[in-house]
């Protein structure tokens, strides 16, 4: 077997393992993904051979109005990953933030920048789309 990367919520209850990684991972700038993360943007990657490790029933999913997927720690609250409309949880892109350990990623661009926060600026110089990549 290869690799295996391991990653957590805050309080420690969902634990899971990956085998490998999207080559395409991006900053999200879309509102939900700020409101979600707490932050200027979530980054979200694909995932291969994901397995929950523990506490997979902690887990808690809310579907925006739009029908993508956030799911979180029910017990601490992390933002563990994300999902498109009909999609199921094995599909979940997950929070780099929620890895324990270096993982052999790098970002290449920002997404939904057209609804960025105004008092962010993206001091980069990776492409960046309005909307998705498309």
């Amino acid at each position: 077997m290869d690799a295996m990367y391991s990653g957590s919520c805050l309080c420690g209850q969902v634990r899971f393992v990956v085998e490998g990684f999207s080559s395409q991972v991006a900053n999200c700038h879309c509102s939900m993904c700020r409101k979600f993360h707490g932050a200027a943007f979530a980054t979200l990657v694909s995932v291969s051979g994901l397995r929950w490790v523990s506490g997979e029933s902690m887990l808690k999913h809310y579907t925006a109005g739009n029908g993508t997927v956030r799911s979180f720690c029910s017990e601490c609250g992390s933002s563990l990953g994300f999902r498109g409309k009909n999609q199921p949880l094995s599909a979940i892109e997950i929070a780099i933030s929620a890895f324990d350990e270096d993982i052999p990623v790098e970002v290449d661009a920002h997404i939904y920048t057209n609804y960025k926060a105004c008092w962010h600026h993206i001091a980069d110089e990776l492409p960046a789309f309005g909307e998705g990549r498309e």
